[in-house]
């Protein structure tokens, strides 16, 4: 026989992926036998000891890619009574912002901060000890955690250079922060170890790439000795805006696109045969493509560096028909509609600091 659980409790569990606590079913009537009886069932799933959800919220959390957050949640319970903050990755993770590859595993913990008081270790979770004032802790949907900003300089101190770089290029963006304040909030914690890498991540940064490979390929063209490009620039024909280009040379009229693996499987054949057309009408008009994936940029970089100077000692088209717009800031992708009250994960309604007398109540990879 299924539970049946309180309207309150499901609304109140619902608010927060589902998540059911040992003392929440207590509190209303069940008694461990019962709880133990419906994980055997398979009506309770357990998250970790102590922390539970129904069979159908374990499976939309799985649905939507959730299950960091409902671990992450369960552990501010068991840990810090909720009252720790979510710091470093776990943080990043609920700012979706892109993480590096290695730390995108079930067994990645959870990081916490405790502004007061020693740091601790445990199973499936860090405790860091570190100073936070009140105006670097917010609130995002049902997460406790260090704001935009102060999580994009702690993983700043610890990421690879291109990770940090695309955690900060995402978090411009999509207007989770302004490089004034996360140089403010450096400022502010001068003296912790790792300030010289997170001031270069800043000097790096460019809020309009709009993914991770846009910037590691902007980095690499830096590293190889190839001159910038413009990021994100408008091409015109007759009048028409016909495609933004992720980086254009503008007197060699050479446009860069960057083809993660994600455009190819979130693409319709029909977008495909439309972007080709596009492409080559451009073609037509005298501009010239170099389309990079990531294993070009690492494998296969003497080529495409080779490539990439060929095509732009070629120079560009005399008579020119096309129009050429950079744009001053980059689009962001993706879900732009929040869903059924669970934590949001693309709009963001974050006014200031985000700190806790104005709390943000909205919500990757490569």
């Amino acid at each position: 026989m299924s539970i049946v659980l309180p309207l309150e409790t499901r609304e109140t569990a619902r608010a927060r992926l589902g998540l059911l606590t040992r003392r929440g079913l207590l509190d209303r009537g069940m008694t461990d036998r019962e709880i133990a009886a419906a994980v055997r069932r398979g009506d309770l799933r357990r998250v970790r000891p102590g922390s539970y959800v129904s069979a159908a919220d374990w499976a939309e959390v799985e649905r939507t890619r959730r299950l960091p957050g409902l671990h992450a949640l369960a552990v501010c319970d068991a840990v810090g009574g909720g009252t720790m903050p979510l710091c470093a990755g776990t943080a990043a993770w609920v700012w979706a912002l892109p993480r590096p590859a290695r730390r995108r595993g079930p067994a990645e913990p959870v990081h916490l901060v405790n502004p007061d008081g020693p740091g601790a270790r445990g199973r499936d979770w860090v405790l860091h000890r570190a100073a936070v004032p009140p105006e670097e802790i917010t609130r995002r949907g049902a997460y406790l955690l260090t704001t935009a900003p102060r999580t994009v300089v702690d993983v700043a101190r610890d990421w690879p250079e291109v990770d940090a770089v695309a955690a900060v290029d995402a978090a411009l963006l999509r207007g989770l922060t302004t490089k004034e304040e996360l140089l403010e909030t450096l400022a502010r914690h001068a003296t912790v170890a790792g300030t010289p890498a997170v001031r270069r991540v800043l000097e790096l940064a460019d809020g309009r790439a709009e993914s991770w490979l846009e910037t590691c390929g902007r980095l690499a063209f830096a590293a190889g000795g190839l001159p910038p490009f413009v990021p994100q620039v408008e091409l015109w024909l007759d009048g028409e805006l016909l495609k933004v280009v992720d980086g254009w040379y503008g007197d060699a009229a050479l446009a860069i696109e960057f083809d993660g693996r994600s455009k190819y499987v979130l693409s319709t054949p029909a977008d495909l045969c439309e972007e080709k057309r596009i492409e080559d009408l451009l073609r037509s008009v005298g501009i010239r493509f170099v389309r990079i994936t990531y294993e070009m940029l690492t494998r296969g970089w003497a080529q495409l560096r080779a490539r990439v100077l060929r095509e732009l000692a070629a120079g560009g088209p005399a008579t020119r028909v096309f129009g050429e717009q950079p744009r001053a800031i980059g689009k962001v992708r993706g879900k732009t509609t929040p869903d059924d009250g669970w934590l949001w994960r693309a709009l963001d309604r974050v006014g200031g600091a985000g700190g806790l007398t104005g709390l943000a109540t909205a919500g990757g990879g490569r």
